[in-house]
């Protein structure tokens, strides 16, 4: 089969599925499994693929058409610029995430230009994104990245390494804030927000595949915004910045929130691309 014949076929074989996007996807594959770009993709099209190229792309066919979500499959993800291992251990960094990173990077650059001294807790880490995109940008800066799950740290472990952050970049087990050792310039956190009721209406990429303790917030999605707001105090320095990702029309209850438990924060809502308030900063 040549490597012209191999994209037709995949491309085919996602669209009779309903994948969305399928030829993107069909390329995603190929790239992976020959281990090419998409220039190469595209300038060898009578390229023959070997009977063990084939088999692995009728393979990975069969995860996908399970709905096994593509990054899964590849073992890769884009997040900021950046490339990312991930596995079935944490959740897939999402492009409005992005959004926590420019943030940060704002704050970071108004607060302390020099970066010395500046400290920054990535809350519930999973892969490392936000902590190494942090990292890479301000490379003075310490960056302490938390994570409940072990699994979910030894995958950021391997992107530390990939990125060479290791020794900027501070892992810590444990609930939220309580693994940080002294109080920091900001808190960055993407916690789990969906409603336990809403799991069964998502898609089967995302219920099937992605880690529920990553995902679920709860009877109404904010039980771990709660905690980690009853956690801050001692955890922040004074005139620090809380930057907290939110689902879809959670902005004004987790705003009361925040007011509740600091009634002197600055509280601003920041939208997404599709003007959803996706970002609350609180400067505390």
């Amino acid at each position: 089969m040549t490597l012209n014949k191999a994209l037709a076929l995949a491309t085919k074989t996602l669209a009779s599925a309903e994948i969305e996007h399928p030829h993107i996807e069909a390329e995603l594959l190929l790239c992976h499994i020959l281990g090419i770009s998409k220039a190469q993709l595209y300038s060898e099209p009578e390229k023959i693929l070997s009977a063990a190229e084939i088999n692995k792309l009728k393979d990975s066919l069969q995860h996908r058409l399970l709905r096994k979500p593509i990054s899964y499959i590849t073992k890769y993800c884009e997040f900021y610029g950046i490339e990312l291992y991930v596995d079935q251990r944490v959740l897939i960094p999402r492009p409005e995430t992005e959004l926590l990173v420019e943030k940060a990077l704002e704050f970071a650059h108004q607060r302390s230009p020099s970066e010395n001294q500046f400290t920054i807790a990535d809350i519930g880490t999973g892969s490392g994104a936000i902590a190494i995109s942090l990292s890479l940008a301000l490379p003075q800066a310490k960056v302490y990245a938390t994570d409940i799950s072990a699994s979910a740290l030894q995958v950021a472990s391997i992107n530390c390494q990939r990125h060479k952050v290791n020794g900027r970049v501070v892992l810590l087990q444990g609930n939220l804030l309580e693994p940080l050792p002294h109080p920091v310039d900001v808190i960055i956190a993407n916690l789990p927000y969906i409603k336990d009721c809403e799991l069964e209406s998502l898609s089967p990429e995302i219920r099937d595949f992605e880690p529920g303790v990553a995902l679920l917030g709860g009877e109404d999605g904010l039980d771990k915004i709660r905690q980690i707001l009853d956690q801050i105090p001692g955890k922040i320095r004074p005139g620090a910045c809380f930057l907290l990702e939110i689902g879809q029309e959670q902005d004004e209850a987790v705003t009361s929130l925040i007011n509740k438990n600091f009634p002197q924060a600055n509280v601003d809502l920041i939208p997404d691309l599709s003007g959803i308030n996706r970002v609350v900063k609180a400067i505390l």
